[in-house]
């Protein structure tokens, strides 16, 4: 029975620490999204401070360039994230499943255990009924 326990505790770790790494790639996510708005608004900025919206022109602004290429990074690293996200949401499920198995496992056993006690305490109820009522 210690060995189940220690499985249902080894199990509810692992989940705990699943939903901990999603957690953590979610708000990275999140602050990469916030970074790449604001070189967005960055950018619409410097073209409206300069005049010069058109990438092409040899005057655009050199700033905005930069802003772009981060911007882009970002978006490239925000794709490989949520492909990660994904993978730990997989492993996080699978992880909810194995400990639920686990614990209706336990579930399970420690019915039978109580099964066999109320039988066990049953006969031995039996048994001083019919020795009183043989005694009479």
């Amino acid at each position: 029975m210690k060995s189940r326990e220690s499985l249902i505790r080894l199990k509810r770790f692992q989940v705990d620490e699943k939903r901990r790494q999603v957690t953590s790639i979610e708000s990275m996510i999140a602050e990469m999204v916030r970074m790449a708005k604001d070189l967005d608004d960055q950018i619409v900025s410097e073209q409206n401070r300069v005049g010069i919206h058109d990438v092409t022109h040899y005057a655009y602004p050199t700033f905005a360039k930069a802003a772009m290429t981060r911007r882009d990074n970002l978006k490239v690293s925000i794709q490989g994230l949520e492909a990660q996200l994904a993978a730990a949401r997989d492993g996080l499920s699978e992880a909810v499943e194995d400990l639920k198995k686990v614990e209706l496992l336990d579930e399970r056993d420690q019915g039978r255990e109580r099964d066999v006690r109320d039988a066990r305490e049953q006969e031995a109820m039996d048994e001083m009924a019919s020795r009183r009522h043989a005694w009479r």
